[in-house]
């Protein structure tokens, strides 16, 4: 079982920081700039996603008869029809879209993106069907595969293009790649077919989805259109690159505890055993965004600094805020994935609906003061009230007592206040080794703390390891 954790986090990961690189790569390469606008197209594709986005791959692997070849084939003709319509909404919308970010000259290159959820919709669903058997290789495979392909590719397209282009065919080698990659490593026959019943079944199960899909670009990219609209590319260059640094692990942890324990919570939801292994899943994630925290505050200035130098200078103040919002945002994944688990999907909806209620604070403050700081201070506000609300659904909806998370949860408050705490203290010059020599100290002693505060999590983890020693 944990050899199955190290193969989705680690197959995850490294598809992750392939990207990574490519994106700082492109971003040391180019201007400020034009990264700003080659951020842009991660949106587009974000819009693309939301207006097709009803959880077939989730389905497949949460549904009862996810193994029937028919099922399957009917999940596979849905997303092509999907992925067809949006790239045609796509290309019909890339004007407007280059209007609305005040790059008009850009309009063609939103157009040449509407090939992204083509390709995507033609993905072969195998690697989400072998899931279910806790078999992860065929879907890090099509993940890191592609990644490392279009990272190789940056130089080549640096030397041709030398600008923002370069990013764009990096994008479109990547997900190109994915879909010829998933059929590759597939076992069954590519199959479409166009039956009414399961669509509408899929419809039903996705509309929240979808729905919590436009809500979840607003979340992601909300914050981002705001930037770029009112101040500007290199600003938006500034808070994407921020984004990238502090989302990239974030997401890596969410889809790593999705692979590992939606198929474990679909199978124990109607046992006695899904209360425990619920607050197992919501531990664990609480202590992935611990991590997060404690990663960026520990080398996050070092890594802009190595890596994009001082062009991004800028960016080192905001990190450990961004770091703290991401950390809110992944532990969101817990409460969602307990639901998602019993085929309740508007509990997702309705915390990032709560999320996406600031952005018209954000506005606000975008226009009136220009501060970056405080528009990400109101945007972490909103992933806060966010988590409670998913929390209070899964207590409500699905009788699930929350009282396992309550000590871990205060101590991942303290372990943030100190993260703020020293990061102040180094941005007002104050640093010295024994101050580092402290601040590793308490991050330990707190981590510690909050480790033993999971008392499911540790319990899975010990019975987890003496289950695979004894077999």
């Amino acid at each position: 079982m944990f050899r199955s954790a190290l193969l989705i986090l680690s197959g995850n990961a490294a598809a992750s920081l392939l990207l990574l690189a490519r994106n700082l790569i492109v971003a040391r390469l180019i201007s400020m700039e034009d990264y700003g606008i080659a951020a842009t197209f991660a949106i587009t594709m974000a819009v693309v996603e939301m207006a097709s986005q009803l959880g077939l791959q989730q389905q497949i692997v949460q549904a009862k008869d996810g193994e029937d070849p028919r099922f399957q084939a009917a999940l596979q003709g849905f997303q092509v029809l999907r992925g067809v319509i949006a790239g045609v909404l796509l290309f019909l919308a890339a004007g407007w879209i280059a209007q609305f970010l005040g790059i008009p000259e850009v309009a063609w290159a939103y157009q040449v993106m509407a090939l992204v959820p083509v390709f995507n919709a033609l993905q072969h669903f195998d690697i989400h069907r072998l899931n279910r058997q806790m078999r992860f290789w065929p879907m890090v495979l099509t993940g890191a595969v592609p990644a490392l392909i279009s990272l190789i590719t940056i130089w080549p397209l640096y030397v041709w293009f030398g600008d923002y282009r370069v990013m764009l065919w990096a994008i479109i080698v990547q997900i190109g790649l994915m879909m010829v990659v998933s059929h590759l490593v597939a076992e069954r026959p590519y199959r479409i077919v166009l039956d009414r019943a399961i669509m509408a079944g899929s419809l039903r199960f996705g509309w929240p989805l979808l729905v919590n899909g436009m809500l979840m670009f607003a979340v992601f990219n909300g914050d981002k259109l705001i930037v770029g609209r009112v101040l500007g590319m290199e600003t938006l260059a500034i808070f994407a690159m921020g984004f990238t640094l502090t989302l990239t692990p974030t997401l890596v942890m969410a889809k790593s505890a999705q692979n590992f324990f939606l198929p474990q919570l679909s199978a124990a939801a109607s046992g006695a055993g899904f209360q425990f292994l619920s607050m197992v899943t919501m531990q664990a994630i609480l202590v992935m965004g611990v991590s997060i925290v404690v990663g960026i505050a520990l080398i996050g200035a070092p890594l802009i600094q190595g890596l994009l130098g001082d062009k991004y200078a800028a960016l080192i103040p905001f990190m450990i805020w961004l770091a703290i919002m991401q950390a809110v945002r992944v532990g969101k994944a817990g409460p969602a994935l307990v639901a998602l688990a019993v085929g309740q999907t508007t509990n997702t909806m309705i915390a990032n609906l709560i999320r996406v209620m600031v952005l018209p604070v954000c506005w606000y403050v975008a226009v009136t003061t220009g501060d970056l700081m405080v528009i990400i201070w109101v945007a972490t506000l909103g992933e806060v009230l966010g988590y409670i609300a998913s929390l209070l659904l899964v207590r409500i909806r699905l009788t699930i007592s929350l009282r396992g998370l309550v000590l871990p949860l205060v101590g991942l408050l303290v372990l943030m206040w100190v993260c703020i705490w020293f990061a102040n203290r180094r941005a007002t010059g104050q640093g010295s080794v024994t101050l580092l020599l402290a601040e590793l100290a308490l991050y330990a002693l707190l981590i510690a703390a909050i480790l033993w505060s999971c008392r499911d999590l540790r319990c899975y983890i010990i019975n987890r390891h003496t289950n695979a020693v004894e077999s």
